[in-house]
């Protein structure tokens, strides 16, 4: 919203043309994130110990873990309120991408609402059974599939990491492969949540590793250096994945040993999605993507042109002198 509030302004007000840069609202997409769980934090906990939401522990676990019991959980309310929050705030909403990164992260964790409401109700760690719940996870992410599948110009075609030229064309099982891989994300962090800060972590590292993908795929230029394929309009996850670096940061001062909350499966359902939309789209590559010039078709990768679309460059008309971009509006600066 701040975006498409204040970015039109930079025709009668210059400073607010920072507006457009991806790098600068990735950056305050993940502060935003990061001072709401700072401020929603205490009274979610304060709330959720005064209406005895505690969480369950396994009958069958270690001794050690039945400390545990009563230790506020659903705390991933405040991950996917701060997450969606700042990426509506900061990120371009004509994006499609935005879009379904948003509806899977809030999706999957109405499930894990659900179940971990179940487990709260019966007083136990079982919750909804495994089948239901696969059910309408299978059924967010077919939604997903299909819409990437009908999206024009995209490609069927996966890429492989650190093979090139192998690119298999998986036509309609495209749709199957990208639920596949968000449901078996979504339920690896639910399995890998279990201690202190133990999903939380590798999440961060996950988000910040996508957040580079994202950023790479979604510019011209750079894709072509390191010739990765080039899928505009995805350089807009990157502010997605800066929200979600914040969120887990912030989470994390809570969750950290000894926990005051846990995410319960509201929390480790959501994040799981969104990680598993976010290997989807980059593993996804549009048919004319290999159109894309390379370092070769200029001196230097910070060159004098645009490879594509209007000037959106974080080194445009400064030192490196004129404007180069990955595609119009911007998806695609530096």
């Amino acid at each position: 919203m701040i975006y498409h509030l204040l970015y039109p302004l930079h025709e009668t007000f210059s400073y607010f043309n920072v507006f457009r840069y991806i790098t600068f609202r990735t950056i305050y997409a993940a502060i935003t994130a990061l001072a709401i769980c700072f401020v929603f934090g205490p009274w979610l906990i304060r709330k959720l110990e005064s209406l005895q939401i505690g969480q369950s522990i396994r009958e069958d676990g270690p001794e050690t873990h039945q400390a545990k019991s009563g230790t506020p959980t659903m705390g991933g309310i405040m991950i996917i309120f701060s997450v969606v929050i700042s990426t509506l705030l900061w990120a371009n909403l004509a994006n499609d991408f935005v879009w379904m990164l948003i509806v899977v992260t809030v999706g999957f964790g109405l499930i894990g609402f659900f179940d971990d409401f179940n487990k709260l109700t019966q007083k136990n760690s079982k919750g909804i059974s495994g089948r239901t719940r696969l059910l309408f996870e299978f059924g967010i992410a077919l939604f997903i599939g299909v819409i990437l599948y009908l999206k024009p110009n995209f490609s069927e075609a996966i890429t492989i990491p650190f093979f090139k030229t192998m690119l298999p064309d998986l036509g309609w099982g495209y749709v199957l492969f990208t639920a596949f891989v968000i449901v078996g994300a979504a339920n690896a962090v639910n399995l890998t949540d279990g201690l202190d800060g133990l999903a939380i972590g590798p999440a961060l590292i996950c988000f910040i590793t996508y957040l580079l993908f994202a950023y790479f795929a979604g510019n011209a230029r750079i894709s072509g250096y390191l010739q990765i394929p080039y899928v505009p309009g995805t350089g807009e996850l990157a502010i997605f994945c800066g929200a979600m670096v914040g969120a887990c940061l912030g989470f994390l001062w809570y969750n950290t040993y000894p926990a005051q909350i846990f995410m319960g499966d509201v929390g480790s359902l959501s994040l799981g999605g969104a990680l598993g939309s976010m290997l989807g789209n980059a593993m996804s590559r549009r048919s004319d993507s290999s159109t894309i010039p390379g370092p070769s078709s200029s001196s230097s990768m910070f060159g004098d042109s645009s490879s594509s679309g209007g000037g959106d460059s974080d080194f445009g008309g400064g030192s490196f002198g004129g404007g180069f971009s990955g595609g119009g509006g911007a998806t695609g600066e530096w």
